[in-house]
Order: structure tokens, then C-alpha cells, then sequence
């Protein structure tokens, strides 16, 4: 049986204040606790003071390249850009 290749998440995360904040993990969920303060690792700088996080839209990648490769272009977007990205 083969083993699953490891997966890499892209995540955007929507903050208290509204803004939006993209990001890379292994593990979007524990990413959510970590940024929300309930976790012993502590969330990015940015959403520290922005908190509680709800995320909004992540994408799943095989190889850690690809992720931070679209991590770079959706962090290069305008926020109606990425607004329309993660309506449903």
C-alpha cells in the first residue's frame, strides 16, 4: 500500500478587524488554534492583536514548493481579488 504524500496547505483566515491574512501550513486546523491563541506555538505577529481568526479558504498542494509558490501569488492580490477567491 502506498503512503499518502504529505500535504501542504495555503489558508486565508479572516480577522476580527476584518482584514484578510494568507498564510502556509502542514495542518490548517492546528494553524487556526495556533493563531487564535490556543495553542502553546504562537499565531503570526499580524493576527495576534487581530484576534478570534475564522478561515475563509485554503487550497491543498503535494509539495511545500507549489503551496508557498500560490502563498506568493495570493498574498500578491487585492483584497476584492481575494474577496472574490474565497466567496462561495
Amino acid at each position: 500500500m502506498k503512503n499518502k504524500p504529505p500535504s501542504h496547505f495555503v489558508y486565508i483566515v479572516q480577522c476580527a478587524d476584518t482584514s484578510l491574512y494568507t498564510g502556509y501550513a502542514r495542518d490548517v486546523q492546528k494553524r487556526l488554534l495556533e493563531h487564535n491563541g490556543d495553542a502553546k506555538i504562537a499565531g503570526a505577529k499580524y493576527t495576534h492583536g487581530r484576534r478570534p481568526v475564522v478561515l475563509q479558504y485554503y487550497e491543498e498542494f503535494s509539495t511545500r514548493s507549489d503551496a508557498l509558490k500560490r502563498e506568493y501569488e495570493i498574498k500578491q492580490l487585492s483584497r476584492k481579488e481575494k474577496e472574490h477567491l474565497i466567496s462561495p
